[in-house]
């Protein structure tokens, strides 16, 4: 009853908020293009999940202020593809004409197998002299039950797990290329999860919604303690929420909510100021 009870709370909030959002009679949009070749020119970002949604729009926008911009993506295939996309929506390095676009280069980062994350991270320490910002953007949502290569159920494995070794294994380039910046993608559904350490792998007991929860509250949790344990040192972690995009992982879910839910629902463009956080927030640091 209890567990029934936060189910329809949550469904209920976050429909409210959806419905708020998509009627609201104040348009919010903020210019927050710069000019080409900006602050951060001469940086390296990683992305996870940069094919797409907000992972795509945060390398765009981080490629036109001349970062050399690493999209750590499962599907190389759709990776290089969407890289194809924004080399040509950004443009290319033109020194003589007084622009600088940044690099653009595509690795393989499978979050869902501890092997891939270990091989990406030592690809990255070989061929990377510094690594300024890494942005822990991929995700997944409510899916049926499954588990990793590793034999983690699959939310809280590719959600927490991978990144956290992620971010663990490339701290030590963080750290010699300060300052740098840290940018954990989590969500306000954390309220509804719990951490049950009898059941970590929800092999008792599977509920989607709560188990993407769980997954969120991890990405907190960890990112509260990994500021505590860093403090001082020049690298700045943060967790955000980014709110209801139009994403290809939220998109399904959001469009029962309302019958017309386009007209309103925040796109995975920066010139909204929702979508633009993971950005705003690896700016602030530099």
């Amino acid at each position: 009853m209890a567990a029934a009870g936060i189910l329809l709370a949550a469904a209920l909030g976050g429909g409210l908020l959806f419905l708020a959002r998509c009627f609201s009679s104040v348009t919010r949009k903020v210019a927050l293009r710069m000019p080409a070749g900006g602050p951060m020119e001469g940086k390296t970002a990683i992305i996870t999940g940069a094919n797409s949604g907000l992972g795509r729009a945060t390398a765009a926008e981080l490629l036109r202020q001349g970062a050399r911009v690493i999209m750590a993506c499962r599907d190389c295939g759709r990776a290089e593809e969407a890289a194809r996309e924004l080399r040509a929506e950004v443009g290319l390095c033109s020194r003589g004409g007084g622009e600088c676009r940044g690099e653009l280069v595509v690795h393989e980062l499978d979050l869902a197998s501890l092997s891939s994350v270990r091989s990406f991270c030592q690809q990255v320490l070989q061929e990377e002299p510094r690594l300024d910002v890494l942005i822990n953007n991929a995700g997944i949502f409510q899916c049926p039950y499954m588990k990793t290569e590793d034999g983690f159920e699959m939310q809280f494995g590719v959600n927490h797990l991978g990144h956290f070794l992620l971010t663990n294994l490339l701290l030590g380039l963080l750290k010699s290329s300060v300052p740098s910046r840290i940018v954990v993608v989590s969500s306000k559904l954390y309220k509804y999860g719990e951490i049950n350490f009898d059941d970590l792998n929800s092999e008792l007991s599977y509920n989607k919604s709560f188990a993407y929860s769980r997954s969120k509250l991890g990405n907190i949790l960890f990112t509260r303690e990994l500021a505590r344990r860093i403090q001082n040192s020049g690298v700045t972690v943060n967790v955000l929420h980014p709110g209801i995009v139009r994403t290809n992982l939220a998109w399904p879910t959001f469009l029962l909510l309302s019958r017309k839910p386009s007209q309103k629902l925040e796109r995975e463009n920066l010139a909204c100021d929702t979508p633009c956080q993971p950005f705003c927030s690896a700016l602030k640091a530099f």
